[in-house]
């Protein structure tokens, strides 16, 4: 592994951080086994999005690089490439783990410099991944931006944001804080498959309902919706009644994509898994890494109607409401739902 083009010594802003300062550690507990995070001292940790980029935000921070959840398909594999690390397995069992984040965040939002501009975590890992159990740098991330009152957001697959659920709560009371939870199906073979290092999808419909139930708005972004596995009439119907019945304050689907780096290993994975499907993935993605844009149209409107029928969404903001009898009292959901599109 080579760190180079990451360091001090680099020319230009591409050093992130100095080469003395990388720390290589291994745990030997049953959570951690064959997974090597290496601690290092970051130079910067508030990233500007690229203007090309599809990302509805500008702004973001990422404490790791890197991700245990080891979903196939990750758009965010390719990212661990400009390490020189391997952006199958070793995207899943090395991760950089940016030791400071929390210090070095407070100082850069206290720079007169900085706008209070809205900060999105866990657009490109999760944040709420296995190892911040270990780290827990997101407490102290999110006081930073408690303490100055700046809005955020968080997408997650985690289950571990419950831990954090009093901060939340102090920061909400403050600025604007969206919360979202990644679950693009509920077809448990499916989950052990393609997400074999997450949180169950009824854990993270859990989470949704707790964080409701303590006044954090929550939406679900239900991604991806992967074709010919997980989008049957009969599997987004599931999904999304388990997703109202969690009491989300809405729905957003998103249609697999497969960039470069995730495009190889969810290739391969789909050889092995379902050779049958080979050639059709390989029509439907031949325009590039995105579906075909009438595919993701009938997706979106599958979904947004199931989401109509079911109370929640873009076509119905209000109450959330449950498809069974609540055991407990439904929340009211704020005028306009926080929606996180990544289209």
């Amino acid at each position: 592994m080579r760190w180079e083009n990451l360091t001090e010594g680099t020319a230009g802003p591409a050093a992130l951080f100095g080469a003395d300062a990388v720390v290589t550690r291994t745990f030997d507990t049953p959570e951690f086994r064959g997974i090597t995070f290496h601690e290092v001292r970051a130079r910067s940790i508030v990233n500007r999005v690229p203007g090309a980029s599809r990302m509805p935000f500008e702004w973001t921070v990422n404490p790791y690089r890197g991700c245990s959840h080891a979903c196939v398909y990750c758009f965010a594999r390719k990212t661990h490439s400009y390490l020189d690390l391997d952006t199958g397995l070793g995207f899943d069992s090395q991760i950089v783990v940016k030791t400071n984040a929390p210090e070095l965040l407070r100082r850069e939002l206290g720079s007169p410099r900085w706008s209070g501009a809205h900060i999105a975590m866990g657009t490109n890992v999760d944040c709420y991944q296995r190892a911040e159990g270990r780290y827990r740098l997101m407490p102290g991330i999110i006081e930073a931006l408690r303490d100055h009152a700046n809005p955020f957001s968080i997408l997650t697959k985690g289950t571990l944001i419950l831990r954090d659920l009093p901060l939340l709560r102090e920061a909400a009371g403050l600025t604007e804080v969206g919360i979202s939870v990644s679950v693009g199906f509920t077809d448990t073979s499916l989950w052990r498959t393609v997400e074999p290092g997450t949180p169950s999808p009824a854990a993270r419909l859990g989470a949704v309902r707790t964080l409701t139930d303590a006044g954090i708005e929550c939406g679900v972004l239900m991604a991806p919706v992967i074709p010919f596995l997980g989008d049957r009439p009969e599997q987004l119907r599931a999904t999304v009644r388990a997703i109202a019945e969690s009491g989300a304050t809405s729905v957003t689907p998103l249609v697999l994509h497969l960039r470069p780096g995730a495009r190889e290993w969810f290739t391969a994975w789909l050889g092995e898994h379902h050779p049958h499907l080979v050639e059709r993935y390989e029509r439907m993605y031949a325009g590039g890494s995105y579906a075909p844009t009438w595919y993701q149209r009938r997706i979106t409107r599958q979904v947004h109607d199931l989401a109509a029928e079911f109370g929640i969404g873009p076509s119905r903001r209000g109450e959330a409401r449950r498809t069974a009898p609540p055991e407990r009292p439904a929340v009211e959901a704020p005028a306009e739902a926080t929606q996180l599109t990544l289209l």
